[in-house]
């Protein structure tokens, strides 16, 4: 089979800073100004009060696994890292986040695990923010 190619995100306007965030090795996400909760995935409007006052932050980048799976037979551009952990982890600011589980044996991904963000480069536009346990 020919060299697969790894899919990227589609970056727009709503979601640049999040990705630019990500090659700096950061964690960042936007927070309504109105509710003050945190809004996952990146968007204009709160989908909790519906407000357009969003301002973008740093959040911590630890987690807890809410659930997860392993992955055994992968989409094109991930066949050669089977098996992996893909996982819903929730992060200290309330938000739930997918994402895999990175620099742990599969047979150790746990629900309940605690994580820490670290980032995989995707392109030189974003890079991947991806979990893995805290030590």
């Amino acid at each position: 089979m020919a060299d697969e190619l790894r899919p990227t995100p589609a970056i727009d306007a709503d979601s640049a800073p999040y990705w630019a965030a990500t090659l700096a090795g950061e964690l960042r996400l936007p927070q309504c100004d109105s509710c003050a909760r945190f809004v996952f995935y990146p968007r204009s409007v709160c989908p909790y009060c519906m407000s357009m006052n969003l301002t973008w932050r740093s959040v911590s980048g630890l987690a807890t696994v809410n659930t997860y799976a392993i992955v055994h037979k992968a989409p094109p551009g991930f066949t050669g890292e089977v098996p992996y952990a893909v996982a819903l982890v929730d992060l200290d600011e309330n938000v739930r986040m997918m994402t895999r589980i990175v620099d742990c044996p599969t047979e150790d991904v746990a629900v309940g695990m605690r994580v820490r963000v670290v980032f995989r480069e995707l392109s030189d536009e974003a890079a991947l923010p991806c979990f893995t346990p805290v030590e």
